[in-house]
């Protein structure tokens, strides 16, 4: 009789057992099915502000028989600009020159100089390189005052380009990347809204590469900082 209710006893609790497992088993896939729903989102910070640093290289060329000759006008043009410069409040240490880049078209390979063409033909360029941008702008609407006074300039070649920078994008990343961020959320929680269900946890989030370019062709010192950060998020009921 012993032995026959220990048999019950022991068949119940394995059966209850059983059943317990099998509901906690069926909680944990659902559970598991619930943290599989998620939702991918971007969210884009932009920013506009003024360059920092402006680097304004000013090309010129001269060309002569005579390559002495050359080099003096060279070192001759070249003071003139310093000189423009520092009158226009543009400081000393802010001033830059290049050697000379010297072509003798008689020694070229390829092609034959044309008639009345001079032998030697140079390019040479003083660098400005400032943070004061508005007042480097300002001075860059005046050149044409030295090219009345003989001075050639060449603006074509990709190097004479003027190159404005900012380097200010430490400070800005906290602020942007939260923004980036903020945004992602509004858009998931949007989706959760639409799709009838809650916003869970996130899940994993990458931040997008911060890039620098300008606002457009004709203000180049205007920049436009920008940041897409990509967030997952668990989806529930």
């Amino acid at each position: 009789m012993v032995n026959e209710r220990s048999a019950v006893y022991l068949g119940l609790s394995l059966f209850f057992g059983l059943a317990l497992l099998g509901m906690q088993l069926a909680d944990a896939a659902l559970d598991y099915r619930q943290l599989e729903r998620r939702v991918t989102v971007k969210g884009l910070a932009e920013q506009e502000v003024m360059a920092d640093v402006v680097i304004w290289p000013i090309q010129f060329s001269a060309a002569d028989d005579d390559l002495g000759q050359l080099y003096q006008t060279l070192e001759q043009q070249a003071e003139q600009i310093s000189a423009f410069l520092l009158l226009n409040g543009i400081s000393e240490t802010e001033i830059s020159k290049a050697p000379p880049a010297i072509t003798d078209r008689s020694a070229q390979q390829y092609g034959s100089r044309e008639p009345n063409q001079l032998r030697f033909a140079a390019l040479q360029t003083v660098t400005v390189y400032s943070n004061q941008i508005e007042s480097v702008r300002a001075v860059m609407n005046k050149l044409a005052e030295l090219g009345k006074q003989g001075i050639v300039f060449t603006g074509g070649d990709y190097q004479a380009q003027t190159e404005y920078l900012f380097t200010g994008l430490n400070s800005l990343k906290p602020t942007m990347v939260e923004e980036a961020t903020r945004n992602a959320r509004d858009v998931a929680e949007r989706f959760a809204k639409d799709s009838a269900s809650r916003l869970g946890k996130i899940r994993c989030a990458t931040q997008g590469q911060f890039s620098i370019s300008s606002r457009d062709n004709n203000n180049p010192h205007i920049k436009k900082v920008r940041v897409v950060s990509t967030v997952e998020y668990y989806l529930s009921d």
